[in-house]
């Protein structure tokens, strides 16, 4: 049961009411914007809450179990602080939401009716729709640690430790031809092997993505021409001339670590331990019961 400012719950009593939805959005790179169904600016806790090109709600999808609860919001394109562009790059994805309910003529009257993060985004040309999850989400995601064969770490964070600025498994370089929308020819990264960037990233410096990151699929350095090509086609094409930094990637395996890295005392990985593979093995004539490891 919520407990209701004083003020606010007088209001309430009085029968006609002035009220409106208010959707406070904190995205993960930390942009906070704000959306009303009210006609006019409204402005609380240091947040301004845009109108009519903002946000109109559906009801409420919830239920008394542990299932997660939800709420499609319909915005408009055309606002300022919403792009497609914006979308396509994922800076929506998992935005934090807070949904109050405020008197839009006194706006210190209001109260926090539910907290969620945006799943999925359904767009079309000039209108979206974001589906509002309640709390009960994370619920249903993994937690701890994964028994696998491979390494369970992001190369380059605090539990690999690796030094992904050193020169070693850092380089620069410029777009000088298109092969695709993901593959493009480049210069700069002739001291690398083949392969050396492959599940890596690489970080635009110039051009129409400068500030994005994105990840490698592949790394190809054959006949004095290096290849690459992203595991996604980029939000805006990438044209020649475009410069980058890229960092040197992994692909988990403890061979890798060791041979590439030097970082096998801080392989996240399970590799001598039997797996699915041992325990679906069967009977053969030879080989099976020499006594050999697995």
């Amino acid at each position: 049961m919520k407990a209701l400012d004083p003020a606010l719950q007088a209001h309430l009593d009085e029968g006609t009411t002035t009220l409106a939805w208010c959707w406070r959005i904190t995205r993960a790179d930390g942009v906070v914007l704000g959306f009303t169904d009210h006609d006019r600016v409204l402005a609380f806790a240091g947040t301004e809450f845009e109108p009519e090109s903002g946000f109109r709600a559906s009801e409420v999808r919830s239920g008394s179990d542990l299932s997660v609860d939800a709420q499609d919001a319909e915005g408009v394109l055309t606002s300022d602080r919403i792009s497609e562009t914006d979308i396509r790059d994922g800076r929506w994805d998992n935005a934090q939401v807070e949904l109050w309910r405020a008197n839009w003529h006194d706006t210190g009257q209001r109260v926090l009716m539910r907290r969620g993060a945006i799943g999925q985004i359904r767009r079309g040309r000039v209108a979206l729709v974001a589906e509002m999850r309640s709390l009960a989400h994370l619920l249903g995601q993994n937690a701890g640690r994964s028994f696998q064969a491979t390494c369970d770490a992001v190369v380059g964070d605090a539990r690999c430790g690796t030094d992904l600025e050193a020169d070693a498994f850092r380089g620069s370089g410029v777009v000088t031809g298109i092969s695709g929308d993901r593959s493009f020819t480049v210069s700069g990264l002739e001291g690398f092997a083949s392969g050396w960037f492959s599940f890596g990233t690489i970080a635009w410096s110039s051009g129409a993505n400068t500030g994005r990151q994105a990840e490698i699929s592949s790394h190809v350095w054959d006949g004095g021409i290096a290849t690459v090509t992203l595991l996604e086609a980029p939000v805006l094409p990438v044209a020649t001339g475009d410069a980058f930094t890229i960092r040197a990637g992994c692909d988990k395996c403890a061979e890798t670590c060791s041979a590439k890295f030097g970082n096998i005392a801080n392989f996240r990985g399970f590799p001598d331990i039997p797996g699915q593979d041992t325990v679906l093995r069967y009977a053969r004539r030879s080989g099976a019961n020499s006594g050999d490891v697995l």
